[in-house]
Formats: C-alpha cells, structure tokens, sequence
C-alpha cells in the first residue's frame, strides 16, 4: 500500500511513490548472480579451435570447459565430443526452462527468480565438483550438474526488466536493467581469463571447479535474505495490476511491434554472441596472434560496458528511446559490414580493434534500451514475458550462426587459408536485412506510446489508445519521442 498526502488544493489524497536505498542490495545481487552464472555457463558461445596436428574440425564449447575442452576430456576419458555436450546443454537448458522464467517471474515476481538461480548455482556446482572427485571423474554427475547451472541461467538474466520495474522509478528503470543485464558478458570475461590459468593440465579440474563452486556458494548465500518487494510501490505503473499471463502473451505475440523487436534483438544478439566466440578464428588467417585476439575481444566488452554506462542514465533522463535506436541499429548493421573488410585491412589490426569498439559500444547501449522500451510499448503487459522471449531467440540464433559461419570457413586452398570472408557477409547481410524491423517503428500511421511512462505522468491507458493498431480517436504521433501532454491527450 502506498503512502498518501493532503494536496492543498483539494481533500482528495493522492498517492505518494516511494523508492528505497535497499533496492540496490537487491541489484547487486542480481549483478553478482549474473556473473557468476556466466562464469559457470558463459553466456557466450566460443568456439574453440582445436589443432589440426589433434583433431580436424571445431566444437562449440562453453566456459568452464571450454579453454580446456582438451583437458577435460583426458581428465574424464570421455572424447571431446562428450565434452561438447556439456557445452550445448545450456543452450537447450535455456529453451526447455524459458516458459517456466515466465511463470515464475510473472506471479512471484524477481525474487522467486532470484532464489531459484541460487538453488541451482548451489546444486549444480558441488555435483558438478562431486563429478569431477570422486572416482577420479564420473562424467555423468559432472554433466548433470552443468545441466543444473544451465537452468540456473535464464532465471538471472530475464529478471533485469521486472526488477527495474518493480524497485525503481522511471529515472532510474534503464540504468539498473543495463548494469544487471551487462554483468552476463563481465562474467564471461572474467571467467575467460581465470580458468585457463586455474587449470592448465588433467588434475587441476577438481580444484578449479572446487574453486567456482565456493565462489557461486558465496555469491547464492545472500538471495535467500532479500525483500520480496518495496514497502510501497515505485511508481504508479508498478502500482497497477498486470495482465493476466495467458492473456497478455496472445495480446504479445499479436502486437506488431513486439516483432519489430524480437527479430533484431535475437539476430543481434546471435552475431554478438558468434562473433565474439569466433573473433580468433576470424583474425588468425590474416597473421595476427591470439593475444592480439585477445585484446580485440576485450575491447569489444570493456568500450560496450563504459558506453553503457554513460548511455544509460541519460536514456533515463530523456526517455529517448526510439530515437537511440534508430541511431545505433545502422551503427550495428555498419560494424558487420565493417568486419568484412578490417581483418584484411593493410593497416594491420587498429582497423579491426576499431570495428570491435564501434560494435561493442552500439550493442551494449542498445540492449537495455530495447529491453525497456519493449516493457514501456507494451505495458501493462509484463515486462518479463517480451525479455524472457527475446532472450531465448538470441540464444538459439547464437547457436546457429556459430555453426552457419563455421561451415562458410575458406578452406586450405584459399587466400587466406581458412579465412571467414563468406562467414563475415553472411553476417553482414542478415544484419543489414534485421534493421529495417526496429527503424520503422511508429510509422505509416500507427502511434506507438511509452504507455509505462504515461502511466507514471498520471495519463490513463484508455486515453492513450492501443499498441498494437491504427489510433482513430487520438491525436496521431510520427513517433514516440513526440511529446503528448496530458490536456491534448483528454481533448482527443
């Protein structure tokens, strides 16, 4: 229940929203979670190149196995094919639990979300660790607990939005979804550099697991404590109910917009998540080493997390949300274009470092941004279902656009050899094809508001009008950075 106040004016009360110093304990423990997760599942796909002088082809593999697929399967006397499957099960992992993500969140709100990603982070690594002990490896515990870390995933970062919307007001809603939403790419980051140096031969993989499953107990502990919700809402949006879940996902999947949404958001996200596994196997047919690799792929986070945060909070002041989208998609589709051309460059690699930052900065800003303008577009729907949706498609696109473009490597006899020329265009046409979708939001002659935002002025919904279809009886907006104040919308 919200507190109220005698305005002045009149003896009507009217309500007060209030928002509290505690919800950032319970971001940075969903920041913490995310990190972890990633850690354990990394949330992006790598494809490891392994020595022709070994094996002949390459492998998707995921995180805390993946830089040591080789390792891994010695330890456990498994072939590197059982290995890969620890790596894939994420991906169906994340398809198979995204439904319930939806349910849980939708009626309990981010805290059941949050206790359940602890649970499984906790189950998942002391098997996983237990696997890895006892008996000098028994493959089958290992891999159920990696299983067990894959459902934990989704729970974690599907979560952002309904947090922010729960605990935050509308100043603040796209800076917390965009520091609990980026702590997925952080993780993968650092897990990348601590595992390989935590396990360089067989017998360092008990000890290294032993080592993340104290870190993920550490990091669980404190989402069993926090508060379910604030003591009074937020925001007058947070304050009103949601549509129901059935009902709210046919009123989804019918929207236009949603889709004008949810296909560039899952080819982008694929890309991001296949380029970034595959930047080695791109650069290394030019001459350049992994560290150089290495440093390209951490450019590519470090720019997109400090132009995130520096984008962030002036969406959240301004509310230009279209308008930020417009701007960047072409930057994204431009860098994929760029890609094709910089590897080759006679510039050496600054061409290619340069494509990484543009491409990491763009991505990075953009997705909180499009996860917020989502739930404002489709309010009083709730925020989790569009995410959780948009979430899984980036998953199963990343899946397979990694295993598009290692198909479209050049073989031996190119020149380069092994280059992924015809891998980069195909990137680069599907990009270009996805940014229309998201470009043409709002236009011929649908009027598409930040119903959440109205809500939050004191505008009712009614007088707004519809999403998802032509507005006869309100006043048409070219876009929704049109500013619609209250008296125009009560006239029409």
């Amino acid at each position: 229940m919200s507190t109220f106040e005698r305005s002045p004016n009149t003896e009507a009360s009217r309500p007060i929203y209030k928002v509290y110093k505690r919800r950032f304990w319970g971001l940075a423990q969903l920041v913490l979670l995310n990190i972890v997760v990633s850690w354990d599942v990394c949330a992006t796909l790598r494809l490891i190149h392994i020595s022709t002088l070994h094996i002949a082809d390459s492998r998707i593999q995921w995180l805390t196995f993946s830089s040591i697929s080789t390792t891994a399967a010695e330890y456990f006397d498994v072939s590197e094919s059982a290995i890969n499957w620890m790596s894939t099960g994420y991906l169906f992992a994340f398809c198979v639990v995204s439904p319930i993500v939806i349910w849980i969140l939708n009626k309990g709100g981010p805290k059941p979300a949050i206790i359940t990603t602890a649970t499984l982070l906790l189950f998942g690594n002391w098997l996983r660790y237990a696997g890895t002990r006892a008996n000098g490896g028994i493959f089958g515990l290992a891999m159920f607990g990696q299983i067990l870390i894959g459902f934990a995933q989704p729970f974690c970062l599907c979560a952002p939005t309904r947090y922010s919307e729960l605990w935050f007001s509308d100043k603040g809603r796209t800076s917390a979804t965009a520091v609990a939403s980026l702590a997925n790419p952080l993780g993968a980051a650092l897990g990348q550099l601590i595992d390989s140096e935590w396990a360089s031969k067989p017998s360092d993989i008990p000890n290294m697991v032993l080592y993340i499953s104290i870190i993920s107990t550490v990091a669980a502990i404190p989402s069993f404590f926090l508060p379910a919700s604030p003591p009074t809402p937020a925001s007058a949006s947070s304050a009103k109910p949601h549509t129901p879940l059935g009902a709210a996902v046919r009123e989804l999947t019918r929207t236009r917009e949603f889709w004008q949404i949810f296909i560039p958001f899952s080819v982008y996200v694929g890309f991001f998540n296949s380029v970034s596994s595959l930047l080695n196997q791109i650069l290394s047919p030019h001459g350049f080493s992994e560290t150089e690799a290495g440093i390209a792929g951490a450019i590519l986070i470090v720019v997109g997390l400090v132009a995130s945060a520096i984008m962030s909070p002036i969406t959240d002041r301004y509310k230009h949300y279209l308008g930020t989208i417009r701007v960047l998609v072409p930057v994204v589709a431009a860098t994929y274009i760029g890609l094709i051309f910089a590897p080759g460059s006679p510039a050496g690699i600054p061409p290619s470092y340069v494509v990484m930052a543009l491409l990491g900065a763009a991505s990075f800003v953009i997705l909180p941004i499009v996860l917020e303008y989502l739930a404002e577009i489709t309010y009083p729907l709730s925020s989790e279902i569009g995410s959780t949706i948009c979430w899984t498609g980036g998953q199963l696109l990343g899946a397979c656009f990694i295993l598009i473009q290692d198909a479209l490597k050049a073989g031996a006899g190119a020149a380069p050899p092994y280059n992924m020329r015809n891998a980069l265009i195909f990137a680069a046409v599907v990009a270009v094809v996805a940014a229309p979708f998201p470009m043409t939001i709002g236009l011929f002659g649908r009027a598409v508001h930040r119903r959440r935002w109205d809500v939050d002025r004191g505008v009712e919904l009614q007088q707004v009008g519809e999403v998802d279809g032509p507005v006869d009886n309100v006043k048409r907006v070219r876009s929704d950075e049109s500013a619609v104040d209250t008296d125009t919308l009560i006239k029409t």
